[in-house]
């Protein structure tokens, strides 16, 4: 038992407490952080984002991870098709499941490129 003093949550009470998303300024990476409450048996984790008409543009699922604070970074697939929506569900495979947390943001398009030195 880790001795961070912390109380751990049985599965029934364990939930995502914070979603968050900011683009990278490439436009096509997101850096996602979450934030899960301290648990007894690792959850399982599905993250989808999704673009103004719903479409899956990207997805992960993290299974039993190890720390309650997680970073990863998406690749944001197609054209920029803002809003987009990030959804994670935590759930264990034998029960119980949780309803969607959900963060909603805009991706700005990259800068252009630099136009080429013609010196």
């Amino acid at each position: 038992m880790p001795e961070d003093n912390l109380t751990r949550a049985i599965p029934e009470e364990t939930r995502i407490n914070a979603l968050s998303a900011q683009p990278y300024p490439d436009g096509y990476r997101l850096h996602v952080n979450m934030e899960i409450t301290p648990f007894q048996k690792r959850p399982y984790i599905e993250v989808i984002l999704r673009d103004a008409d719903s479409e899956e543009v990207a997805s992960t699922n993290i299974v039993e991870p190890l720390s309650w604070k997680l970073e990863f970074t998406m690749h944001i697939h197609g054209e920029l098709n803002n809003p987009y929506e990030l959804s994670a569900r935590l759930y264990y495979p034998d029960g119980p499941e949780n309803e969607p947390l959900i963060y909603s943001f805009n991706v700005e398009p990259p800068p252009p490129a630099p136009e080429p030195n013609s010196n």
